[in-house]
C-alpha cells in the first residue's frame, strides 16, 4: 500500500541550528511518545498512518513519520523533517506518499494546525463507515467535540498528489476533527498535546458509542444547551489539561520504553 515520495524541487539551505535547537528535539521526543503511546492503545495499523506536526519556529518545515516503520519503533530520532516540496532536509529514510500529500498540504493551507494526527484507528473509523453522522452527542467525552467535528464525505481513494491534499485540507474547514468517510480520521491542534489530548479522547467516546448501540436500545441524547454548556466548561481549562496528558504518556513511555527518546 504504501509508495514513496519523489521530491519536486531541491531543499532549502538549512543552518544546523535550525533543527538542534531544544525545542526541535522536544517537539521530537513529545510525537515519538504519542507515537509509541498510540501503537500501545491499538490505535495504529501496520507501518501506515501518520503523526505529524510543524517545526518550532519555522512555517515551512514539519516532522512525519519515515515510510516503512511502525508506530511502536518510533524513536525521536527517527523522524523526518520535511520541506513542502517533498524533500527530507533532516532524517534518513524516505517519507511516504500519502503521509506527505495529506500532511503537508494540511500544514501549508490550514496554519493552525501546528499537529496533524490521521490514524484508522478502529473504532472511529468504523463509525466513518456508517450512513448518518458519526458521532453522536450522547456521551460525556463526545462533548468535547461538540462543534468541532466534519465529516469528509468524498473518499477518493489514496491521496497521491497535492489535488487530494488540497481537497481534504479543504473539507476540515473550522473544525479540528474530520471524520473521513470510508476511510479514518483526521486531528489537528495547536500543539501535539492538544492534538494528542484529541485523538485519544475521540476514540474512547467513538468506543463507548459503538458498545451501546450494541445493544440495540436507542441513544439518550444530550441537550443541545447541556452539551454547548458542557463542551465550554471543558475548553475553560484551556490547554492545560492536554499538556498534562502528553507528560503523563511521557512518564508511562519513561518506564516502559524509555528508547523512544533516543
Amino acid at each position: 500500500m504504501a509508495q514513496e515520495l519523489r521530491p519536486a524541487a531541491a531543499p532549502p539551505v538549512l543552518r544546523n541550528a535550525d533543527l538542534d535547537r531544544e525545542a526541535v528535539w522536544q517537539a521530537r521526543v513529545d510525537l515519538a511518545a504519542c507515537f509509541r503511546m498510540a501503537a500501545k492503545l491499538g490505535l495504529q495499523e501496520g507501518v501506515c498512518n501518520h503523526l505529524s506536526a510543524m517545526v518550532p519556529g519555522r512555517d515551512d518545515l514539519f516532522l512525519v513519520n519515515p515510510m516503512g516503520w511502525a508506530f511502536g519503533e518510533m524513536t525521536a530520532s527517527k523522524l523526518l523533517i520535511c520541506d513542502f516540496n517533498g524533500n527530507v532536509v533532516a532524517g534518513e529514510g524516505p517519507v511516504e506518499a500519502t503521509a506527505f500529500f495529506i500532511h503537508a498540504r494540511l500544514h501549508l493551507n490550514v496554519p493552525r494546525a501546528r499537529a496533524a494526527f490521521h490514524t484508522h484507528m478502529p473504532n472511529a473509523t468504523a463509525l466513518a463507515m456508517l450512513e448518518g453522522p458519526p458521532l453522536l452527542w450522547a456521551g460525556q467525552s463526545a462533548l468535547k467535540f461538540y462543534g468541532r467535528t466534519v465529516v469528509d464525505e468524498n473518499y477518493n481513494g489514496l491521496a497521491l498528489d497535492e489535488s487530494e491534499g488540497d481537497r481534504i485540507a479543504a473539507s476540515l474547514g473550522n473544525a479540528d476533527v474530520a471524520f473521513m468517510r470510508n476511510h479514518g480520521v483526521l486531528v489537528v491542534g495547536k500543539t501535539i498535546a492538544e492534538a494528542w489530548d484529541d485523538l485519544y479522547y475521540l476514540e474512547r467516546a467513538c468506543e463507548v458509542q459503538r458498545l451501546a448501540l450494541a445493544t440495540g436500545r436507542p441513544l439518550k441524547l444530550v441537550a443541545p444547551d447541556v452539551a454547548q454548556r458542557t463542551y465550554e466548561q471543558m475548553m475553560g481549562e484551556g490547554g492545560e489539561s492536554a499538556a498534562l496528558h502528553l507528560i503523563s504518556i511521557k512518564r508511562v513511555m519513561d518506564r516502559e520504553q524509555p528508547e523512544y527518546r533516543t
